[in-house]
């Protein structure tokens, strides 16, 4: 009996998803273990493997479309012995309301009837000079968009000559970008009041690029904080000289490995989530996630912390942070940190979390307010290190200061609990030895 590939949920949260790549084409034999398809997340790209053996028989969902929802129909796979036409049959019954269908030219395929229809249909993976079709890696595709190469000038070193990361990284850095003009086909539906924006601009002033998956995904979530989350902010500043003195001797001490690099460099972040995760064990109230049914009160201190890759961020979580030293914490940052930025986060890395911390002091930036990521109920924005004259007694000293702002949940974290908490935040980074005991 022929076996539907249902589009997988890969995390607990994911509705829907992008399927970017067929590895497979139909009539591929392919047997349990085999990588049929990438799907690209907000946060992610994975691939699904077969669980059963047999051949491809039936693409249902093209490469390339977006929004498919999980658990539709995207493929059929045949036992032994059975028809491509049973195949189509299972196919042609299988209910398909979660992909998007492609854009017909002239048409749109919106439910909402005052959004146009799209500039042209979408023209899929990019052609090659001789007018075929390029096979590349998501990530390849995205790094030569961001370098600015042409991804059909590059040559493939994979598997069938597909293109991978390091083909990118090894074609020439001047590389031209393929030209795009104000007027260029785009497979986007413009919505009326897009189209009044775009009409205050000067003709051939501008391109439009479709947002990705992860940039629409940002923008939804956080808007909806914004909306349903009752904001409020606290501002400290913290004295660094100690945490600075510690965190010196602290990598001076580091053993060396075999190649007589430090086994640890701990940084400044790396003090700010291990204080963030001690002082929700202090003030265990403020370790809490809003839901209309009931409180929250998380047991650990799960630590998210904001990591920049292209086009986006994505905040990886130190699990139970109270628990582990800073080397530790150090090293779990660096390991995430890398694999975000390749895309490769498992998604149980990256949900759930207590609080989050999102640090902008290296970029030079003073100050910030950050918002809260559903369902924490708090976030830290921690700024640049700086010094600063400041009066104590009757004299004008120097230090080493920081500003912290603390945003949070008010329908869970009342102004006071939140002086508090950020309080305790403070204790822990101007006294950092208190972390050790």
């Amino acid at each position: 009996m022929p076996v539907t590939v249902l589009m997988p949920a890969l995390s607990p949260t994911m509705e829907k998803g992008k399927l970017a790549k067929w590895l497979k084409q139909e009539g591929d034999k392919v047997k349990s273990g085999d990588v049929l398809a990438e799907i690209e997340t907000d946060k992610a790209t994975m691939e699904i493997e077969a669980i059963d053996e047999g051949t491809l028989g039936k693409i249902i969902v093209a490469e390339g479309t977006d929004d498919v929802l999980v658990n539709a129909p995207i493929a059929v796979i045949l036992a032994e012995g059975e028809k491509l036409s049973d195949a189509t049959l299972v196919a042609a019954n299988a209910s398909r309301p979660t992909a998007a269908a492609p854009q017909q030219e002239g048409k749109s395929t919106s439910s909402h009837p005052e959004v146009p229809a799209p500039l042209q249909a979408s023209t899929g993976a990019p052609q090659g000079a001789s007018g075929g079709r390029v096979f590349a890696s998501p990530l390849a595709r995205r790094m030569a968009r961001d370098k600015g190469i042409d991804i059909s000038s590059v040559h493939g070193s994979g598997p069938h000559g597909r293109i991978v990361v390091k083909d990118v990284e090894a074609a020439k850095l001047g590389a031209a970008p393929a030209p795009v003009s104000a007027g260029a086909p785009q497979a986007i539906a413009i919505a009326p009041s897009d189209a009044s924006i775009l009409k205050t601009f000067a003709d051939g002033s501008y391109a439009l690029v479709p947002h990705e998956t992860m940039r629409k995904v940002i923008a939804r979530r956080l808007t909806e904080s914004k909306q349903h989350v009752p904001h409020f902010y606290v501002t400290v500043d913290v004295a660094l000289e100690n945490l600075l003195g510690l965190r010196e001797r602290l990598n001076l001490q580091a053993p060396k490995d075999k190649d007589g690099k430090p086994v640890w460099k701990i940084s400044v972040n790396d003090f700010v989530i291990k204080a963030m995760a001690m002082a929700l064990v202090k003030v265990p109230e403020a370790n809490v996630a809003w839901t209309d049914s009931a409180m929250v009160h998380h047991k650990h201190a799960d630590i998210g912390v904001a990591v920049s890759i292209p086009g986006g961020l994505i905040t990886p979580v130190v699990r139970s942070a109270e628990l582990k030293g800073l080397a530790q914490i150090s090293s779990e940052m660096k390991d995430y940190a890398a694999r975000a930025k390749a895309r490769k986060l498992k998604p149980e890395e990256y949900t759930g979390g207590s609080c989050s911390v999102s640090n902008m002091g290296m970029m030079g930036v003073k100050n910030f307010s950050a918002i809260v990521n559903p369902p924490q109920s708090s976030i830290l924005a921690v700024g640049a290190a700086e010094r600063r004259a400041v009066v104590k007694g009757n004299a004008v000293v120097i230090e080493q200061l920081m500003s912290v702002t603390l945003s949070t949940d008010h329908r869970c974290i009342d102004g006071a609990l939140g002086a508090q908490f950020l309080g305790a935040i403070k204790l822990y980074l101007e006294e950092p030895a208190l972390m050790l005991v």
